[in-house]
């Protein structure tokens, strides 16, 4: 019995984007993870910024091997989930960094967001993404995981926005998947 695209799980990067000193990041993506991981039509890879701590401090004339093991991780998957903190109602410049080092490895790729802060949940840097993405031709999902840090980590309601989410991900990532197979994305 042969599968069909759909039934070939999406391939998920679950980008970590903080590398902050005493981060609550890790736990926010194993949380994370821990329920998108049930789910058999995803298949998910984490990829961590703290791993690419080796990163240039200034964007070089050739790529190093870590920016080209961070970009091989983008281009292989198809769709992404940005964990991101909220600093001064923005993301982390470590993760603008990163997601800099690539460019067509984004294109044509649904984006998902799980963002953490306090009183705004990580509104602000999912808002501040939403644009960066956006610049990057990828497709910034509507629907958001925003946790509240000074709550207790998690609550039951936030489990249904990551089914939604994630919902919404594979309808896209499957979508774009069809779409890049019969027409290569031009930007």
């Amino acid at each position: 019995m042969t599968r069909t695209d759909a039934e070939v799980p999406l391939r998920v990067a679950v980008l970590v984007g903080s590398t902050r000193e005493g981060r609550v990041g890790e736990q926010v993506a194993e949380w994370f993870v821990d329920r998108a991981g049930k789910r058999e039509d995803l298949e998910l890879d984490v990829v961590d910024l703290l791993d690419y701590q080796d990163f240039p401090a200034r964007y070089p004339h050739t790529a190093t091997e870590s920016m080209t093991r961070f970009c091989r991780h983008i281009d292989r998957a198809e769709a992404f989930v940005v964990v991101t903190p909220e600093y001064n109602r923005s993301f982390s410049a470590s993760l603008k960094q990163a997601i800099d080092f690539a460019y067509d490895e984004w294109h044509a790729k649904p984006v998902g967001y799980v963002a953490y802060g306090y009183g705004s949940r990580g509104l602000y840097a999912t808002e501040q993404l939403r644009c960066v993405f956006t610049e990057l031709h990828a497709m910034s999902l509507r629907d958001s995981v925003g946790l509240n840090l000074v709550e207790e980590l998690p609550q039951p309601p936030d489990d249904q926005a990551v089914s939604t989410m994630l919902d919404q991900l594979r309808w896209w990532g499957l979508a774009l998947r069809e779409a890049r197979a019969v027409r290569p994305y031009t930007s």
